[in-house]
Parts: structure tokens; C-alpha cells; sequence
């Protein structure tokens, strides 16, 4: 037997790594949306001012479905570049700004820490810009599917600076939220 696989494995290896990875990343991103309520649900982001380029309460759900995706194909192709020098370093980035992703929604709309919600967001581009680099080193398509996540991160930046700014007493406005909303 030789080393060297056929396109048709080769194939079948991505479509395994992105049967575990593509769920593994929206189960995951459910489930830190429903930990509290978010959006519209949300009593205190109701009483928020908001920024005038808040997009309507059905587009974030939406935006991030596809967005974990993307990210979730993206992973899936650089794990299955077997031999590639900084395969792992690039699993690795992306693990770790994908805890910051997961922890932005509890911290954001059930403790209504916008200053520190900032933070996260600052963190979540920086690891996802290197997330980015180290995937496109790996494969560049897997690079690109990354963009998605860079833009939308940045505009939820700018709209949760801007809530910061309209809402200096943002995290006294409502009781934070401790209940969650999985069944």
C-alpha cells in the first residue's frame, strides 16, 4: 500500500472532519445564545439606547448560523491537512477565540458587562485575525472562510462600543439575567 491518498479519500477525510466539526461549532454557539436571554427576549437590551446601525432582532441568529458555518468548514479543512507545519497552531487559535465567542453572549446580555463585553470582542478579533493568518498558511480557502467572522465581529465591536456610549449606566439599567433558556 502506498502513502499517498486519492483525491476520493482525501475527500472523505474533509467530509469527516466537517461532520464533527460544522455541529460541534453551531451545538456549541446555541447553546451559549440560549444560556440567557438574548436579543429582543432580553428586558434590559430592550431598555437599551441603541446605535442606529442595530440590525433587526432575527438578523444576529441568522448571521451567526452561517457564520459558525463557515468557521466550522474552515477548522474542518485545516485539521484534514494532514502533514501541514502549523496545523494545530491554527486549531488551537481557533479554539481559543471560539471561548471568547461563547462567552460574549452570557457575560454581554446576562450580566450586562458592556465595558468587559468590549474586551472580549477586542479578543475575539485579534484571535480571529490570527486564527485567520495561521489557516491561511494551511489552506486559503479556509482563510477566507474566516472573513465572515472578522467582519461581523468587528461591527458587533463598534455596535457594543457604541451601547457603552449611549449607556453609561447600562449595567444598572435591569437586574441581570441568571436564568437560562435550554429545556
Amino acid at each position: 500500500m502506498g502513502g499517498i491518498a486519492s483525491k476520493g479519500q482525501l475527500q472523505m477525510s474533509f467530509l469527516r472532519w466537517a461532520a464533527v466539526t460544522v455541529p460541534l461549532v453551531l451545538l456549541l454557539g446555541f447553546a451559549s445564545g440560549r444560556a440567557v436571554p438574548a436579543g429582543d427576549d432580553n428586558p434590559w437590551y430592550a431598555a437599551l439606547a441603541k446605535p442606529a446601525l442595530t440590525p433587526p432582532g432575527w438578523a444576529s441568529p441568522v448571521a451567526w448560523s452561517a457564520i459558525y458555518i463557515l468557521s466550522g468548514l474552515a477548522l474542518a479543512m485545516v485539521l484534514n491537512a494532514r502533514g501541514a507545519n502549523r496545523r494545530w497552531l491554527g486549531a488551537a487559535l481557533f479554539a481559543a477565540q471560539f471561548v471568547l465567542a461563547l462567552l460574549w453572549m452570557p457575560l454581554f446580555f446576562g450580566e450586562h458587562q458592556v465595558g468587559a463585553s468590549l474586551l472580549v470582542i477586542a479578543g475575539m478579533l485579534l484571535g480571529g485575525i490570527a486564527t485567520t493568518v495561521v489557516f491561511g498558511g494551511v489552506r486559503t480557502a479556509a482563510a477566507w472562510l474566516m472573513v465572515p467572522y472578522l467582519v461581523w465581529v468587528s461591527f458587533a465591536g463598534v455596535l457594543t462600543w457604541r451601547i457603552g456610549q449611549l449607556n453609561p449606566d447600562a449595567e444598572t439599567l435591569v437586574p441581570a439575567a441568571h436564568t437560562s433558556q435550554m429545556l
